[in-house]
């Protein structure tokens, strides 16, 4: 008796999503043979992947209980595994919002049955709080602010190549190459999707190809097939960035880095998005990201279709960082510390974070309805890194044919969704309209 050989897995991107994946993929067939392709050596010292970075926040605080689930299972992960357990940092979480968000959070605790170290605090209870740290934040028009101390933050990359090299010690291949095209194939009125082709002109092939691609993704599907528009985002996906800077503190005051939480300001949002501080006691310093969430929209060569794409130079221009971007990262600092305070601080290190966002902030994790062997597990919507040890599960259980019906409905392809810029927190703004 004979038995069929599991099928291939190609990956492109080792980002959250592919990083994520490849490792509950050889969890889960390790037999199977599973590349992972991206354009940055597993072990550069910078990447231009969102989940790049020094560090991010680890919270399960949601208004959306079904992300509440996800985001607490990934915190246990957090908290035990050895892959990612020396990353984390449990520091807490401070979060000032205008609307009834600290309601919502507590509430989602209590339906789920789990017992957090979530509270409401009063504005002036939390000006005491954490040794005056943010007594000088703007709380206009805020009642209750919401405080998790079972929340915190991860090193990022260094929880990224963790994930990485715990993929590739049990079987993964990983692949330098920059992707330039899915290699597509066209019979009996079936397209199926072969493989990648790389800018040197490899072909990498495989039975399933998973686009873990972020903000590439629109123009990587685009520049494979410019006549086939149904295999294109359309309006499902949105390349979009913000700005984040870190900015090192006095050597007196770097003792409290190691208790600091999180900071996170959705109040006032007259720029656009929250704002957030994290510590980052290995470099001395905190890190910033900044309020203005934009889009750079070019009109695509053989189309002529206009589409948001990060810069195409080799790293995203991500350390290009105009005066004006400058400046909101600063407003951060303000808007989280007071004048006083953030007036003491200078910013550098800055860099241009790039990611894939849809409409309703949902991730993408589906089935390419327009080609046979080709899915999508991408969309991090900026809350993306903190599933980094569980999202891989879902995207093998939506390659298997077993993700839950309500998961399969909230991260589909084709899907109802608002236009894309029906939504107030959609990125308005272009790049080169803030290049001054």
């Amino acid at each position: 008796m004979t038995t069929n050989p599991p099928p291939s897995y190609l990956i492109l991107g080792s980002g959250v999503f592919g990083a994520s994946t490849a490792l509950h993929l050889i969890l889960t067939h390790p037999d199977a043979a599973v590349t992972l392709v991206d354009r940055d050596a597993h072990d550069a010292p910078t990447r231009v992947a969102a989940s790049w970075d020094w560090n991010k926040v680890v919270r399960a605080d949601y208004s959306d209980i079904l992300y509440t689930k996800l985001a607490l299972e990934a915190q246990d992960l957090w908290r035990t595994d050895a892959i990612w357990k020396p990353f984390y940092h449990e520091s807490g979480v401070v979060w000032i919002s205008g609307t009834s968000f600290a309601k919502k959070v507590i509430a989602n605790h209590a339906a789920l049955g789990v017992e957090a170290k979530v509270n409401c605090y009063s504005v002036e209870e939390t000006r005491k709080l954490y040794e005056v740290l943010f007594e000088g934040a703007d709380y206009t028009g805020v009642e209750e602010v919401l405080v998790n101390q079972g929340s915190g933050w991860a090193e990022a990359k260094e929880a990224l190549q963790s994930t990485i090299e715990a993929a590739i010690a049990l079987g993964v291949k990983y692949v330098t190459a920059e992707v330039t095209a899915i290699q597509l194939e066209e019979s009996g009125g079936q397209r199926r999707c072969r493989g990648v082709v790389s800018a040197d002109g490899r072909r990498i092939s495989a039975d399933r190809v998973v686009l873990c691609t972020g903000a590439y993704t629109p123009k990587l599907l685009m520049d494979s097939a410019p006549e086939c528009t149904d295999l294109h985002a359309g309006e499902r996906i949105l390349a979009s960035a913000v700005t984040e800077a870190t900015a090192p503190v006095s050597l007196e005051e770097r003792p409290s880095l190691d208790t600091m939480p999180v900071g996170i300001n959705e109040n006032p949002v007259e720029r656009g998005d929250d704002v957030g501080c994290l510590p980052l006691p290995g470099l001395g310093a905190v890190k910033c990201w900044g309020q203005v969430h934009f889009r750079n929209t070019v009109t695509h060569p053989v189309t002529k279709q206009l589409l948001s794409t990060s810069p195409m130079q080799r790293d995203y221009a991500q350390w290009e960082v105009s005066p004006a971007l400058q400046d909101d990262v600063h407003w951060a600092l303000r808007s989280l510390f007071g004048e006083k305070k953030a007036d003491g601080l200078k910013m550098e290190n800055y860099r241009i974070c790039w990611d894939a966002w849809t409409p309703t902030e949902d991730f993408i994790i589906s089935p390419h309805s327009a080609c046979d062997g080709l899915f999508v597990a991408t969309c991090g919507s900026f809350h993306g890194f903190k599933f980094l040890p569980v999202i891989g599960k879902y995207v093998v259980a939506m390659l298997a044919g077993d993700l839950d019906p309500v998961l399969q409905e909230r991260w589909a392809w084709d899907r109802e969704r608002p236009p894309m810029d029906a939504e107030d927190r959609c990125a308005q703004r272009e790049l080169r309209d803030l290049a001054v």
